[in-house]
């Protein structure tokens, strides 16, 4: 914290207190259809806040009276009884028993998977550092930020040359990224937290193989993984573990965003390993998913394990690859809806930004980071794009939400579809310089080809 920080910053900074966790609890209660009606009311009575502050937000701390009201109404709500979840189930014999017939592992898995590897470590980087600029942006920033420069449909990096300071004073860069990510300042890959997890999943199963548990990945975070670099989900299970709580408790004792983006992110190693297995790349993914997250969470981390693993194999087309990603998810649960109505609408429109325009209308009461609208946009990008690289991570970016996270998604597939990083263009794999930033002990400064002679070994063991 430095000296221009006011009293408190560092605590706000968690944007994990009670009061900010109340208000993300009662949407989610809402979303689960638990009336906390009378939760509410006690609330708004007491002087709380109606709605939750934006993460990261710098709102002032709650009055501590304020605070212990929201500490046991958190509990209150935790206590709530779920309606019937047979739809969407969390554990992993409830989502085996939703399938109406389990994939099958591919016969063979084509040659040169090393070099697929290598595309989808530098894809999903590329696609993380195209989105990090305009993190938490509204959709109509990102189209007049790309527009000013001629970028518009997005086919190259954001840039702040030629953009008027009018617009930037409407629309600032996200201003933890734009050093490192603007296609002036690119230097090598940053550190972010869409990659480090890949790392911490490579790491992961380097220490526990295939067969780690649930406690094993919660062992790791704690000897590994500052608490400075979780985020929602994967923060406030942080902090259930360290209070003894064990999974999955660790993510439902209140935790909101249980349902968020987080587990997604975490998903593309579980994929990488099991070319050709859908099914084991599912469960491979629910066992580190359910650490910090249930139900829609968890299914979107399937969807794309299954996804990944499909177009490991080197047979299928991106079509293939969605529908593998899809048959691993509860067909009656909202995530794979949502994919279905991602996939359809990109389906029906030419123009992307129609497709878009049309997932904000079905979506954007969501938050941001929900996986709901992050996931149908990804499966309509990869759609649309039909298997080109800088069409899958541009329209995964350009449809907004969570925009570094959709990139490196559709990177990482693209990139496995591409079969090896002399297939992607070269704007989007020069600037990297073949090495990755990042916190996690023993990868600052790895290249990708590196990478993916690690994760090629790891896909080898039994």
């Amino acid at each position: 914290m430095t000296a221009a920080e006011p009293p408190g910053a560092l605590v706000r900074l968690t944007w994990a207190q009670p009061e900010d966790l109340l208000g993300h609890e009662l949407r989610q209660a809402d979303e689960d259809g638990r009336d906390a009606g009378p939760v509410l009311r006690e609330w708004l009575a007491a002087g709380g806040r109606p709605a939750p502050a934006r993460a990261g937000a710098s709102a002032e701390p709650a009055p501590p009276e304020l605070r212990a009201l929201a500490t046991r109404l958190l509990g209150e709500l935790d206590a709530l009884p779920v309606p019937s979840t047979a739809d969407e189930p969390s554990t992993w014999p409830g989502i085996r028993a939703s399938w109406p017939a389990p994939p099958a592992p591919a016969r063979d898995v084509a040659a040169g998977l090393r070099e697929r590897l290598e595309a989808a470590w530098v894809g999903r980087a590329a696609g993380c550092v195209l989105g990090k600029p305009v993190e938490k942006l509204p959709l109509d920033g990102i189209r007049a930020l790309a527009r000013a420069t001629g970028n518009w449909p997005l086919s190259d990096w954001f840039t702040a040359r030629g953009v008027p300071a009018e617009l930037l004073a409407a629309h600032p860069w996200n201003r933890r990224s734009a050093a490192t990510s603007l296609a002036e300042n690119i230097d090598g890959a940053p550190e972010d937290d869409d990659l480090n997890h890949p790392l911490l999943g490579l790491l992961l199963l380097q220490r526990h193989g295939k067969g780690f548990t649930t406690a094993d990945l919660g062992r790791l975070w704690l000897d590994e993984l500052p608490a400075g670099r979780t985020f929602t989900a994967e923060r406030i299970a942080y902090r259930n573990l360290l209070q003894g709580l064990e999974p999955p408790l660790t993510a439902r004792h209140h935790n909101p965003f249980r349902e968020w983006i987080g587990a997604l992110i975490r998903a593309d190693v579980h994929g990488w390993t099991n070319p050709g297995d859908p099914a084991a790349a599912a469960a491979q993914a629910h066992r580190d998913a359910v650490l910090t997250h249930t139900a829609n969470g968890v299914h979107a981390a399937l969807f794309v394990a299954a996804a990944l693993a499909e177009a490991a194999g080197g047979r299928a087309d991106v079509h293939g690859a969605l529908r593998a990603g899809l048959a691993v998810v509860p067909p009656r649960s909202r995530l794979a809806e949502a994919v279905r109505f991602g996939i359809r609408t990109a389906s029906d429109e030419a123009d992307f930004d129609r497709v878009v325009d049309r997932l904000h209308d079905c979506y954007g009461h969501y938050h941001w980071v929900h996986a709901l609208p992050n996931t149908a946009l990804l499966a309509a990008a990869l759609t649309h794009a039909d298997g080109d690289f800088t069409h899958s991570v541009c329209r995964a970016v350009s449809g907004g939400w969570d925009t570094d996270s959709n990139g490196a998604t559709a990177g990482s597939l693209a990139g496995l579809l591409a079969g090896s990083p002399g297939r992607i263009p070269d704007r989007w794999t020069a600037p990297l310089k073949n090495r990755l930033s990042t916190g996690v002990p023993g990868f600052d400064g790895i290249g990708f080809d590196a990478l993916a002679h690690l994760t090629a070994q790891e896909a080898a063991r039994s």
